[in-house]
């Protein structure tokens, strides 16, 4: 499988930079935005002022705002946030050729259903093939060439391999798995984790209270792939342990400056609006617990952000709630 025309659906961070390392790697690269004036700003000064700047993007990107220009892709890479990926692969299922694989890079599960982003990407789009991009990556970090490396599960590994190779630099190292499940879980559940150690170090507890929280999340991640039919062993590898220590130890991470600001009383509304974008973290946590829910799963952590942000639970009382659980051992499934 050849891939020289790669198309990226959206015009945020992580959307712009992919746009920029596919260029980079000798993909024609078109770059779809909302809105057009960001599109006509990147096509004259080749930045994305807005969400990546300072960082001069190859000139082998044109910007768009036509969907339509997809159908001559090779691929697609999906990087929007999560609760708006159903209602853009509606528009794009009559556009994208069913040759063309659709890569979600968006991070989270959607809030009424449950659903994984693929899971929803299947129901919209089901006669094309699907993968998930996922890992420990800063967009800003990316685009200016610090080395980065990731996850790219999908079922077919000879077109996963294509897609790893097009899209592949230097500095950019895509790993190929075939667990599509796991990585998408552990590119959601970090989300809710991160709010957790945001929270806490808030509220002005330690290190030792943040490895608490990535450990027994990581089992938490853990417990939910195994129950939506992944592998243990992807959530010890770059999309699952690597982006959650990532997530859940920088002030980088959009959901980990979102629960510090909670766990400093400040209101939801103000921090809302101060940080402007979307929190993937606070919608996936409800839908977590949904999925959760109907699987009969024990997921603590991710429970107590659900009662924070969405019950009215006081933070100390969630967090007097989790160290009181009943005590147990360590590898219990």
């Amino acid at each position: 499988m050849k891939i020289d025309r790669i198309g990226v659906v959206g015009g945020g961070a992580w959307g712009t930079a992919l746009a920029h390392i596919s260029a980079k790697a000798g993909a024609e690269t078109l770059l779809w935005a909302r809105d057009p004036t960001m599109v006509e700003a990147i096509n004259r000064t080749h930045e994305n002022h807005r969400y990546l700047p300072g960082t001069i993007l190859d000139t082998r990107i044109t910007a768009t705002d036509d969907l339509d220009l997809f159908r001559d892709a090779d691929a697609i890479l999906l990087v929007v946030p999560a609760q708006t990926v159903r209602a853009l692969c509606r528009s794009l299922v009559s556009v994208a050729p069913t040759s063309c694989p659709i890569i979600c890079c968006a991070k989270g599960l959607e809030t009424e259903t449950g659903l994984l982003m693929t899971e929803v990407i299947g129901e919209v789009m089901p006669d094309h093939r699907l993968a998930c991009l996922s890992g420990p990556t800063f967009a800003t970090e990316a685009a200016r060439g610090m080395p980065t490396a990731v996850t790219l599960a999908m079922e077919d590994q000879t077109r996963a391999a294509a897609i790893a190779g097009a899209i592949g630099t230097s500095t950019f190292r895509p790993y190929v798995s075939d667990d599509i499940v796991g990585a998408e879980v552990g590119g959601a559940i970090k989300n809710v984790l991160a709010i957790a150690c945001g929270i806490a170090a808030g509220i002005g507890m330690g290190e030792n209270t943040r490895a608490a929280l990535i450990t027994r999340g990581l089992a938490e991640a853990t417990r939910l792939a195994a129950a939506l039919g992944g592998r243990r062993e992807t959530m010890a590898g770059l999309a699952g342990l690597g982006d959650l220590a990532m997530t859940c130890a920088s002030r980088q991470s959009r959901n980990f400056r979102f629960g510090e600001a909670l766990g400093r009383n400040v209101p939801l509304e103000t921090i809302l609006e101060e940080m402007g974008g979307v929190v993937e973290g606070r919608h996936t946590a409800r839908a977590t617990m949904k999925r959760a829910s109907t699987l009969g799963i024990d997921l603590p952590i991710c429970q107590a952000v659900d009662e924070v942000l969405n019950k009215g639970t006081d933070l100390r009382q969630a967090i007097a709630g989790l160290m009181s659980r009943p005590l147990r051992a360590e590898m219990d499934r």
